[in-house]
């Protein structure tokens, strides 16, 4: 007992540089809402007559919560708090001007928003800091905070194959290529029971020993986090858990594969969760759930309602296009699975030429698919092919956020193998979802069980929050015309 307090004591004795993946995004969001805001009051300084006073700076405080309330807005639609991006200067710098031009585009062109800079000068110096402010602020954070001074150590208990999925996830090297250069971890080695292994590396990762060496080795080399990378749970000896206890105590973080890999890429990992069904489906009893679906329900009602007239005027510019270079119908029906497992009829505008798949039958669209008609290739890739799903969402049969529905003779085939796959059927589908903001559009079963794995994350993970995430993310997609 004497000892481990001796060693709990030279544990806590360590300085701490090292900064969480959740902690990592707090921090990039303080930085940038101070920046944005300081720009602000430089510009509002420059314009009063008053000098350098306390008064002169906080006068503006409504334009303040207002440009915070715009930026996150902005930074929600083109991700610009996506650890993965932000480690790529490539990327970031890309994605913050796109994130720091449409805010200030939004702040400064709706009159309610903007404060009263006299002349166009003091508003383009506006517009520089925020936009140059941020840029350089993010360049910063890519080549500082990826160096081993500020990333969690950590040690992954398994050398198997979710072990090595894990190590590919989070490798670190030293070019944009990786999108995880900038995570926040650093692999420091495997622990595994299997005593050949040891003194070996696994995907370039030292093999440290086995489990009775855990505890004593994660406090010799300093870690911060112990991962299980272990898949199946009953699998877990009880000296094993004792020695994960003992981390614990020690003050190291104890988390899972699935956790991490779900909290970095969005998505479940069903390869890798077992048996573990909660992992993928929401408990479907709590107070608070059934509270969110009756509202997300009436929401749903109210914007289809309105969404109609939307409908009635894309409708009547696709019909005159259709008839000019694809004559044939305007609606397109298709049967998709839906919530339960029940089948349903979904309303699409017709993309293809008429009887698309007469020879073919059910096949998935490509890149460079002849079958899509030119009016068709616009309305896929601003996604407004969907925009007559309204009608499935009035007549409940979708919903605006969801799983995106699939045909049923891809179903059946998908669900042989591909675990948990029709757990996707626990909720309505939807419109847009989780799955199509983040990934590309699908043509294989590989890109299926990625799909998947986003889908899944959504229905175990629903909130406002994350539909508000995704309807961000569904405007930047229309925007960059990124459907296909």
């Amino acid at each position: 007992m004497k000892q481990r307090n001796q060693t709990q004591r030279r544990r806590i004795s360590l300085p701490r540089l090292r900064i969480r993946t959740s902690e990592r995004k707090i921090f990039l969001f303080l930085v940038d809402i101070l920046i944005v805001n300081l720009s602000l009051a430089i510009s509002w300084l420059l314009a009063a007559d008053s000098g350098f006073t306390v008064e002169t700076i906080t006068a503006p405080y409504k334009w303040y919560l207002t440009l915070t309330l715009v930026w996150c807005i902005s930074a929600f639609i083109f991700d610009v708090y996506n650890l993965a991006r932000s480690a790529s200067t490539t990327n970031i710098v890309r994605n913050i001007a796109l994130a720091g031009v449409t805010a200030v585009l939004v702040y400064t062109l709706i009159p309610v928003l903007t404060p009263p800079l006299q002349n166009r000068r003091l508003l383009f110096v506006f517009s520089a800091l925020v936009v140059g402010g941020l840029i350089a602020w993010r360049i910063v954070y890519a080549q500082l905070f990826v160096q081993p001074h500020f990333r969690q150590r950590a040690l992954v208990i398994g050398a198997g194959w979710a072990g090595r999925t894990l190590v590919e996830m989070l490798s670190s090297v030293t070019h944009d290529a990786n999108p995880f250069r900038g995570t926040g971890y650093d692999l420091v080695g495997f622990i595994d029971d299997n005593q050949k292994l040891t003194g070996t590396t696994v995907a370039g990762i030292p093999v440290l020993g086995g489990r009775n060496v855990l505890a004593p080795m994660a406090n010799a080399l300093h870690i911060d986090e112990v991962i299980l990378a272990i898949t199946q749970r009953h699998a877990i000896a009880d000296d094993l858990f004792d020695e994960m206890l003992r981390c614990r105590e020690l003050g190291i973080q104890v988390t899972t594969m699935s956790s991490v890999y779900e909290k970095l890429t969005g998505r479940v990992p069903v390869q890798h969760v077992g048996r573990d069904l909660y992992l993928a489906l929401p408990s479907g009893d709590r107070a608070s759930e059934r509270i969110y679906l009756g509202m997300k329900r009436l929401i749903d009602l109210a914007i289809a309602a309105l969404g109609l007239v939307v409908l009635a005027i894309v409708a009547a510019g696709v019909w005159v296009g259709n008839r000019l270079r694809s004559p044939g119908p305007l609606l397109y029906r298709q049967e998709r699975v839906g919530k339960g497992g029940r089948c349903y009829q979904v309303y699409k505008f017709r993309s293809m030429i008429p009887d698309a798949e007469a020879t073919t039958g059910a096949i998935w669209a490509t890149a460079d698919d002849n079958r899509i008609t030119p009016v068709g290739r616009f309305l896929r890739k601003t996604r407004l092919d969907e925009l007559p799903q309204l009608i499935n969402v009035l007549k409940g049969e979708m919903s605006l956020i969801g799983p995106r529905p699939e045909r049923p003779e891809f179903v059946d085939h998908l669900a042989d193998t591909i675990p948990f796959y029709r757990a996707r059927h626990a909720v309505r589908p939807g419109i847009t979802g989780w799955a199509q903001v983040c990934y590309r559009y699908g043509s294989s079963p590989d890109d299926a069980r990625i799909k998947l794995e986003y889908d899944l994350y959504y229905v175990n993970r629903m909130s406002p929050l994350l539909d508000i995430r995704i309807i961000l993310r569904t405007v930047q997609v229309m925007l960059e015309l990124k459907g296909q």
